[in-house]
């Protein structure tokens, strides 16, 4: 039995509230794992190996979770997730002699799994919400759902230290799969689901975009994100332990605070980037009117030279650490506030140009790319850091920076091509 709540508000509300306690328990779990195991006595190394599963794994489910979306519908997909990310707590809430590497990668190859599900089934399921004259309602309730998860999973990163230091690692993942479960019993009952189905079958000749401004915006997407965390995933927190001396508690404080500001920012989007517009002699704010793919251009283009900034004080500061560390956490706070507002343009410009029809192919094949450019990021980010450092890592993100820029510039004007 079911008690489906109607009205679009309703149904967005509840979707949100679904992602937020997936995020946070999946902040959690990142954070529970490198500290549980590093107290276990894993090398960095060893560590970095639990999450390659994960991010693999992030490639292959946004690739076919757009197809399976759209024959069984994005509710239950979503759904789907939250069971899957439950099994893989579950399955680490055993005895610490069965926490083998080659285990562990298998339940956060679930986590994996589970979080593009859930990431893009909720995603694509707004489009199905909102009217299709009303983009500007679309841009606000994406930059909303995008910030919050963001904001959400820095927030996880204290909860998952804060948990391991008051009940130890087994109970905290007990108790994050117990509050899933209470979460997915209730979005059984009240989401629709047949939010999300195809009018027609979707053939695997449909996972692959033939929308040449999906396939122009993924490419991006692919820069974008792989220039970010060619630096920030390995080689910052690498650098500041090892070359600044920072503790584990500074260096996690510094990155969780970061997450959480630029899911602030991602979520004020909308009126960061809107313009004031005359219509009929009466003056409209810029925050009901979405961005145009100029915006994507011209955002991406202010924030292209930061990293290459940001080395060049690295490079001219060398024997003094108190102007390195500043130039560092300057240029991160500003680099992650730009990139904020980049990310959440592209995630409002996916979502407005996927068809009608199947947008959870169109929203999966983006984040296919996205986790692509996360993953070369992050293996380029740990080889280039061992053989040429930090600054060489931030010269390769400008370079990619630059790439995003280029290709964004072709992006067409209209929001929704068809």
């Amino acid at each position: 039995m079911t008690f489906e709540l109607k009205s679009p508000i309703a149904q967005y509300s509840l979707v949100t509230l679904s992602y937020w306690a997936f995020t946070l328990s999946d902040g959690a779990l990142r954070m529970l794992v490198v500290l549980f195991f590093h107290q276990l006595g894993y090398s960095p190394l060893e560590i970095a190996g639990l999450f390659l599963l994960y991010e693999f794994f992030g490639i292959v489910t946004n690739l076919y979770g757009g197809w399976l979306a759209s024959a069984i519908g994005l509710t239950i997909t979503m759904q789907l997730g939250l069971a899957l990310q439950i099994v893989a707590l579950i399955m680490l809430a055993v005895d610490n002699s069965l926490l083998t590497v080659a285990y562990v990668m298998v339940a956060q190859a679930l986590s994996g799994i589970a979080k593009d599900l859930n990431k893009m089934s909720a995603k694509a399921s707004i489009k199905s919400l909102v009217p299709a004259d009303a983009q500007g309602q679309l841009y606000r309730w994406v930059a909303l759902l995008t910030g919050s998860k963001n904001a959400l999973k820095g927030l996880g990163f204290f909860l998952g230290g804060w948990l391991l230091a008051m009940v130890g690692f087994q109970a905290a993942v007990g108790l994050m799969a117990a509050i899933l479960a209470l979460v997915l019993a209730a979005s059984l009952l009240l989401l629709d689901r047949s939010a999300g189905i195809a009018k027609r079958r979707q053939h695997f000749s449909s996972l692959f975009s033939n929308n040449s401004a999906i396939n122009r915006l993924s490419a991006a997407r692919f820069f974008l994100f792989g220039s970010r965390d060619i630096w920030f995933v390995v080689a910052l927190p690498v650098f500041l332990q090892s070359q600044l001396q920072w503790s584990y508690l500074q260096v996690g404080t510094l990155l969780a605070l970061w997450v959480i500001g630029y899911g602030i920012v991602q979520a004020a989007a909308p009126k960061l980037t809107g313009k004031t517009f005359a219509t009929r002699g009466a003056v409209t704010s810029g925050y009901n009117h979405p961005p145009s793919a100029a915006s994507a251009f011209n955002w991406v283009v202010l924030l292209c030279l930061l990293p290459a900034a940001i080395a060049t004080s690295l490079f001219f500061s060398a024997d003094n650490s108190f102007w390195v560390a500043t130039s560092l956490v300057l240029g991160l706070l500003v680099f992650g506030a730009l990139f904020a507002i980049n990310s959440s343009i592209h995630s409002y410009l996916i979502v407005a140009y996927a068809r009608e029809d199947g947008a959870s192919l169109d929203v999966g094949f983006y984040y296919m790319c996205n986790a692509a450019g996360r993953l070369v990021g992050t293996l380029l980010s740990g080889w280039v850091y061992q053989s040429s450092g930090l600054i060489a890592c931030l010269l390769i993100s400008s370079a990619m920076l630059l790439a995003t820029a280029m290709i964004s510039r072709k992006l067409p004007d209209q929001t929704c091509p068809g």
